[in-house]
């Protein structure tokens, strides 16, 4: 096995287990949600995983699908942070200076505010809860992706053939959207992937800090926020585990983002 089949095998194995770990939340969404006040503070055993905490829910149950909300909240956020990101990138580099200028000036200003303030802020102001967490989430993790966009778009400008479109009388636009997107899919596509790490720790970071989702949710941060008070008590596996596996998911999806950077690089195709 090459290093490019053992990249093709690390990133499928990456995207099934989250596949997986999104499906169990889904699925165990009404049992996260059940107390029993007779199996309160269990220790984890081969029935409790993950123990159960001071209602007598299932830990290992709301961790999953806390975690499966995260991953749907990061997939929403990123791939509306992924095509912002596209379209200012291609505007920025492709519409002229003033555009250009006013682009830039807006991702200098956005990268300029502390991120997680930022962050806040907007999600409070559009209300909290899974709707202002998207929106926060969305509006604040674009800056970089554009960024890159926008030099490989101004590279791109002074290729052979766009030059050629140009005289030809070809639009801006058709440009864009003909030549330019096309070269540009890959390092959108990679991109997009690595956003989802960023925009799940963001949201379990601002629901932890209370934010974020309601604390009515199964929602990582929720858990982790509301362990802090057990953990002198000696209740360690209330953040342990679910802290462990919010680890787990991140580190997944930076290596499905990275494996597939590597299988789109034609230098990597027979390492």
């Amino acid at each position: 096995m090459n290093g490019r089949e053992r990249t093709v095998l690390l990133f499928g194995m990456a995207l099934l287990f989250l596949a997986l770990i999104t499906i169990a939340g889904q699925s165990f969404a009404k049992a996260a949600m059940e107390t029993d006040f007779s199996r309160k503070n269990l220790s984890p055993c081969w029935e409790y995983l993950f123990g159960t905490d001071w209602m007598g829910r299932d830990v290992f149950v709301r961790t999953l699908t806390g975690l499966s909300m995260s991953i749907r909240i990061g997939l929403l956020a990123a791939g509306v942070s992924a095509l912002l990101a596209l379209a200012l990138g291609i505007l920025s580099a492709a519409m002229g200076k003033a555009v250009d200028s006013i682009v830039t000036w807006i991702i200098d200003l956005v990268m300029g505010i502390p991120h997680i303030l930022l962050l806040i802020l907007i999600s409070y102001a559009c209300g909290k809860g899974f709707k202002g967490v998207v929106i926060g989430v969305s509006l604040t993790h674009w800056t970089s992706l554009a960024r890159l966009i926008r030099g490989e778009v101004l590279q791109l400008k002074e290729a052979a053939y766009i030059k050629a479109a140009k005289k030809l009388g070809m639009s801006p636009w058709r440009i864009a959207w003909k030549h330019m997107v096309p070269h540009l899919f890959p390092q959108f596509l990679v991109g997009l992937i690595l956003l989802f790490p960023h925009a799940i720790l963001h949201e379990a970071s601002i629901t932890f800090l209370g934010f974020g989702l309601s604390p009515e949710q199964p929602a990582i941060g929720v858990i982790l926020s509301e362990s802090m008070q057990y953990l002198a008590m000696g209740k360690w596996w209330l953040a342990l585990f679910p802290g462990l596996l919010l680890v787990l998911t991140v580190v997944l999806f930076d290596v499905a983002g990275e494996s597939l950077r590597k299988l789109l690089d034609p230098g990597s195709a027979h390492v």
